[in-house]
């Protein structure tokens, strides 16, 4: 091959490299409701584990609002709608879209303190994510979207030591409710699953975080 065109090639592929690396560009969220047409007594009442979802995509600000009620930020300071011991806020949550209005497959993490998605895998991840290896996809690859929950345990364990997990276990649980309570009022199902793929969520998580687990959310059948 003569040089000019080998040099060619190089710098193509070099390009398509670097765009490859390119962080997307973030997607603005609608703004979170801070008022509903549902009391928090009723939210109570009505909240089941559901796992038989309708096909009907969900909206996007469906979708923003779970968001904001798993870690979503609530005060000018940062602090969020769920606690954590001393706001260390191990927590990241991620949205896993499989047919969200408006928004494309993929996986997209949630950014608290400026409510909305960066692109983190591109594609319909939801079996992959939820079934166990060598077998089958379950009932969870059928709900439009998933709400995954990863943590980072160096944020815990450097406040916390050797009760480190608890704390994990604790962070997850208050943010798990609020997206239960949360889905209860829109109208929507859900249930929190641990047992799920975790080499899987390894390959579309960032650098240091753990799998917890996943809410697959959907109009109830």
């Amino acid at each position: 091959m003569a040089a000019a065109p080998l040099l060619a090639l190089v710098a193509f592929a070099a390009a398509g490299r670097a765009a490859a690396q390119e962080p997307s560009q973030p997607i603005p969220l609608p703004e979170a409701r801070h008022e509903g047409t549902m009391s928090l007594e009723a939210a109570l009442w009505a909240r089941r584990s559901i796992r038989e979802f309708k096909p009907d995509a969900i909206p996007l600000a469906a979708a923003a609002q779970l968001l904001w009620a798993a870690q979503g930020k609530n005060r000018p300071d940062g602090h969020r709608t769920a606690p954590s011991a001393m706001a260390v806020y191990p927590l990241e949550v991620y949205l896993v879209a499989g047919s969200v209005e408006g928004l494309a497959p993929g996986v997209y993490r949630y950014r608290s303190a400026t409510h909305d998605l960066v692109l983190a895998q591109a594609g319909d991840k939801r079996a992959e994510l939820t079934a166990s290896p060598g077998r089958p996809p379950g009932w969870a690859a059928s709900a439009p979207a998933l709400l995954l929950f990863a943590a980072v345990p160096d944020r815990v364990s450097r406040r916390f030591g050797a009760r480190a997990e608890r704390f994990l276990a604790m962070d997850v649980g208050h943010a798990a409710q609020n997206v239960y309570l949360q889905a209860a009022a829109l109208g929507l199902g859900t249930t929190f699953m641990g047992l799920v793929n975790d080499s899987a969520m390894t390959r579309v998580l960032g650098a240091g975080e753990q799998p917890m687990g996943v809410m697959p959310v959907g109009k109830p059948r």
